[in-house]
């Protein structure tokens, strides 16, 4: 296996440019879309050594990939958001150069709808591995693999399928399930609030052409300054961001320059965190308004007591309350919880500097992971960068070999201690498992 690793040699960076936003949809009221699979678009060619099967079933299209010397494992892949769209898409496992020629068989479904549908996702991916059964042959082992949304996807399966899956590796995923949510509400209603003395949500049609200009214009200390030549209230949202989106950590200066400047989404470079917060706070198969600020206060600096600042801070930021049902336990028949109740391994990957997917989705969810007494069949690991899923090839093979040693050996891998400010907050943290040869991350911190 290790040998295999050394002379593996591909590059696999997942950035926001293939990730929209995945805020946007609705709740799912009114006529049905009809999704459709181009079946034209399924055939792929398999690496050599390995047999390609593709095809549409239960109205997914899929992908299979089996090495001729197949080892009995099946390694599912869970993408992420992929708008809201008509046609349905599948690609392959962004590992596929690395599984086949050691033995491992992947699987790949495009899901039966698209938008933010973490219940299809979880559905289809199950059925496609049932499915396979009856293409290939009945595995002896099934890991579950996702990034982005494809995480929520990976945490949720495992815990609604607590006994199909072996292993799971989701990778810069959404494991605080609705927290993300609030966070793009966190970060639109505090700019509003510092920016122009007030905030409302949801936000009115004139937000990002007249407000968002005022709020950049109030919060930088010279003209032009915005984001990193800021005056004090423009400070405050930084630090305010920070500690939302997962803690005083080392890479988000670099993250706050990089998400407030270049990524592309609907109104231009540098409004993405601000497009995110356009929405109405709806969510596909959520019943009213899913995203809550009612239970946060607000900070500027990691000191627990609240200054007077921040006082006025939390009594005038506008609270949003999610609908009654909106939140609703119910299973899959809503956004599906992460519980942080997983039955098998799982190891999680994510960047420091992610401020699309923040790393406070780790924190939360190792937090869930402690209070369910599962803190042993959880490793997490923090890599420096900026990039939303941008990691080498290198630390995601290292990934999936030790949870592979994990589940067949029993041996543990190491991780990172996510739910310790201190440890978070530490210079060297997020360096012990970054591997960025020539500089292959966006913007990672130097380590020291």
């Amino acid at each position: 296996m290790r040998r295999a690793l050394r002379l593996t040699a591909i590059v696999v960076v997942l950035v926001v440019g293939v990730a929209p936003a995945i805020a946007a949809p609705g709740n799912g009221n009114g006529p049905k879309p009809r999704y459709f699979v181009d079946e034209t678009t399924l055939p792929f060619e398999a690496l050599p050594g390995a047999t390609a099967y593709w095809g549409v079933h239960k109205g997914a299209g899929y992908r299979i990939e089996v090495p001729d010397n197949w080892n009995g494992s099946l390694v599912m892949w869970a993408h992420g958001f992929m708008g809201t769209g008509l046609e349905l898409t599948v690609g392959n496992h962004p590992l596929r150069d690395f599984l086949i020629p050691s033995g491992y068989a992947w699987a790949a479904s495009s899901y039966t709808r698209n938008d933010y549908d973490i219940t299809v996702g979880v559905q289809d991916t199950h059925a496609l591995a049932t499915r396979f059964n009856g293409i290939v042959g009945r595995p002896d082992r099934i890991y579950m693999t996702g990034a982005s949304m494809g995480g929520h996807i990976t945490a949720v399966s495992i815990e609604q399928y607590p006994r199909f899956y072996d292993g799971a590796m989701p990778i810069c995923g959404v494991l605080g399930d609705y927290e993300l949510f609030d966070y793009f509400l966190d970060f639109n209603v505090a700019a509003q609030q510092l920016g122009v003395g007030d905030s409302v949500f949801p936000v009115g049609s004139d937000y990002l052409t007249v407000t968002v200009p005022e709020i950049k214009a109030s919060l930088e200390a010279t003209p032009g300054g915005w984001p990193n030549v800021l005056n004090a209230d423009g400070q405050n949202l930084k630090n305010l961001t920070e500690l939302r989106s997962g803690g005083d950590r080392p890479n988000f200066d670099e993250a706050w320059f990089f998400w407030n400047t270049f990524p592309e989404f609907a109104t231009g470079p540098g409004n993405f965190l601000f497009d995110l917060g356009a929405q109405d706070g709806t969510l596909a198969r959520s019943p009213g308004v899913a995203v809550d600020n009612t239970d946060v206060t607000y900070q500027f600096d990691t000191d627990s007591a609240l200054s007077a600042d921040e006082q006025s801070f939390n009594d005038e930021v506008v609270r949003v309350e999610a609908d009654p049902q909106a939140r609703a336990g119910n299973g899959l028949a809503q956004v599906p919880k992460v519980d942080g109740d997983p039955g098998v391994p799982v190891l999680t990957l994510h960047n420091l500097g992610d401020l699309f997917v923040p790393f406070h989705n780790e924190v939360i969810f190792g937090h869930e992971v402690a209070a369910n007494g599962k803190s042993d069949l959880v490793v997490q690991r923090a890599i420096r960068g900026v990039g939303h899923c941008d990691f080498t090839a290198f630390e995601l093979v290292t990934a999936f070999v030790d949870l592979v040693a994990w589940v067949e050996a029993g041996v543990r891998p190491t991780g990172d201690d996510v739910t310790n400010p201190a440890a978070v907050a530490a210079a060297d943290f997020g360096c012990a498992f970054t591997n960025d040869p020539d500089d292959q991350h966006l913007l990672a911190a130097p380590c020291p």
